[in-house]
């Protein structure tokens, strides 16, 4: 499917962006951030990769690692979320403290 081809590619650039930025900054609650946001884009990745396969092999293998990949990027994706949500305040603060 063209449309998850599309998905795919942007979340892959997305997660090397967020990635790029992870080892480019200094602080650590902002490293924690870009963490998050590429776990969460990676998890994109392998869930779109997983529903493309689901929709493009019929075979029992390929169901089976298709579920497993989607369920695997929902994890993923997940987990970053929790994260994201619990390190945006923090890093307000902190941005909050440097400009005072």
């Amino acid at each position: 499917m063209p449309f998850f081809v599309f998905f795919i590619v942007f979340s892959a650039i997305a997660y090397g962006y967020f990635k790029v930025r992870y080892v480019r900054t200094k602080k650590a609650i902002e490293r924690e951030y870009y963490s998050a946001k590429s776990s969460m884009s990676l998890g994109l990745f392998i869930m779109f990769f997983g529903a493309n396969q689901l929709l493009l092999n019929r075979g029992t293998l390929a169901v089976v690692i298709g579920v497993i990949f989607m369920l695997t990027g929902l994890g993923s994706m997940w987990a970053g979320y929790r994260a994201y949500k619990h390190y945006v305040p923090l890093l307000a603060k902190e941005n909050e403290r440097e400009n005072a």
